[in-house]
C-alpha cells in the first residue's frame, strides 16, 4: 500500500519545518510505517485541492485521506492496531488532547514571538508576502512589532513548568516509553529547531535532557533533519 504524506517545506526542499507535519512522521516511525514524504509550500493550495483541504498534513494512506494532525493519529491507531499504540484508551486520547491545546494555545505563541524572524527567512521567498500578511492579521501588527525574544522565553518557560514536574517522574511524558502526548510537545521543538538557532531552554533544564533523547528516537530523525543553519547563505536570502 501506497502511502504519501504533504510535508512543509521551506527554501529548501529538505527543509520540514512544520509542527504539525513533525507529528505525523514521528507517528508514522513510531508505528513502524513507511511514507513518501512531498513537498508543500504555503501558496500550493492547488496541490491539495483533491482533500478538499488547504493545510498539511495530508495523508494519503491507499484510499483513505485524512487531514489534521490529531485526526491522522487517530486513524493511525484506528487502522494499525497491530502496531504501537499512539494515544492508548480514550482516557488517555482525552489526555493528549489537554496536552495538544496547552501546545498550541500556550508554548507555541511564545515560540513563535521568540522565531518569527528566523522562520520567515526560512520560508520559501514565493511564500513569505503570504506569510507576512496572514500572520500579521492574525497578530495585528507587523512582524517585528510581534517579535520580542525575550518575552517569548519568559513566556515558554513559564509554559514548560508542568512539563518538568513530569520529566522529574519519567523519562517521557507518556511513562517508559515516548506516545502521542510526546509527538504533540516535541513537533513544536523540531519547528524552532529547524528553523532557528535560538536556544530555547538550558542545558541544565529538564527538559533539554528530554529533547536529546527525542531527538535520537527513530533512528535519529530528529537530529538528522536538515536544519537552516546546514544550508549555505540561508540567512542573506531577505
Amino acid at each position: 500500500m501506497s502511502r504519501v504524506l504533504y510535508d512543509l517545506c521551506g527554501i529548501d526542499d529538505e527543509l520540514r519545518f512544520s509542527p504539525y507535519c513533525w507529528r505525523v512522521k514521528l507517528a508514522l516511525a513510531h508505528k513502524g510505517l513507511e511514507v513518501e514524504t512531498r513537498a508543500w509550500n504555503f501558496t500550493d493550495k492547488q496541490a491539495l485541492a483533491f482533500a478538499d483541504h488547504d493545510k498539511v498534513p495530508v495523508l494519503v494512506d491507499g484510499d483513505e485521506t485524512v487531514t489534521d494532525s490529531f485526526e491522522i493519529l487517530r486513524y493511525l491507531d484506528r487502522a494499525y492496531p497491530d502496531t504501537p499504540s499512539l494515544l492508548g484508551d480514550p482516557a488517555a486520547e482525552a489526555r493528549a488532547l489537554y496536552i495538544k491545546g496547552h501546545v498550541e494555545r500556550v508554548m507555541a505563541p511564545a515560540i513563535m514571538r521568540t522565531i518569527i524572524m528566523d522562520l520567515i527567512n526560512a520560508i520559501h521567498p514565493k511564500d513569505r508576502s503570504y506569510f507576512r500578511e496572514t500572520r500579521e492579521k492574525r497578530f495585528g501588527c507587523r512582524l517585528e512589532e510581534f517579535h520580542s525574544p525575550a518575552k517569548g522565553l519568559s513566556q515558554l518557560d513559564a509554559a514548560l513548568e508542568p512539563l518538568r514536574g513530569v520529566l522529574a517522574q519519567s523519562d517521557f511524558i507518556d511513562g517508559e516509553a515516548p506516545g502521542a502526548g510526546d509527538y504533540l510537545v516535541f513537533g513544536n521543538f523540531m519547528w524552532a529547531r529547524s528553523v532557528s538557532n535560538a536556544d530555547l531552554v538550558s542545558n541544565a533544564d529538564p527538559v533539554y535532557a528530554w529533547l536529546e533523547r527525542m531527538l535520537d528516537l527513530h533512528g535519529g530523525m530528529g537530529r538528522e533533519a536538515l536544519r537552516i543553519s546546514d544550508i549555505s547563505g540561508a540567512y542573506s536570502q531577505e
